[in-house]
């Protein structure tokens, strides 16, 4: 599947859910240093795509920038309550909870 989501993205394809797919596809793969930039590219074109600031934050915590994800986190929390997007606040919220209980000040 990620071959032929590259595929696409190098035939000119670039939108929000190829660039999600793709993040996700690495991350699930555990290769999260290679989600990260298709993760930002996705919010860089669609920053209301809660799911895509959720996954964005899990890969950079994954690949070892706990800042990364504190603030991808934050600013999808932001995004979520814009958008009026409940669930995806919550799990942000518990998503820094714990990585701030991870992070010694």
């Amino acid at each position: 599947m990620l071959e032929s989501l590259e595929k696409m993205l190098a035939q000119g394809m670039d939108n929000p859910m190829l660039r999600f797919g793709l993040g996700k596809g690495y991350l699930d793969a555990g290769e999260p240093g290679r989600a990260v930039p298709h993760l930002r590219r996705c919010v860089e074109l669609d920053p209301k795509y809660t799911a895509a600031w959720k996954l964005l934050g899990k890969a950079l915590q994954a690949d070892g920038d706990k800042q990364g994800a504190h603030q991808a986190w934050e600013r999808g929390i932001a995004a979520a309550i814009t958008h009026g997007d409940r669930q995806a606040e919550k799990e942000m919220n518990v998503f820094l909870r714990r990585l701030d209980r991870l992070t010694p000040d």
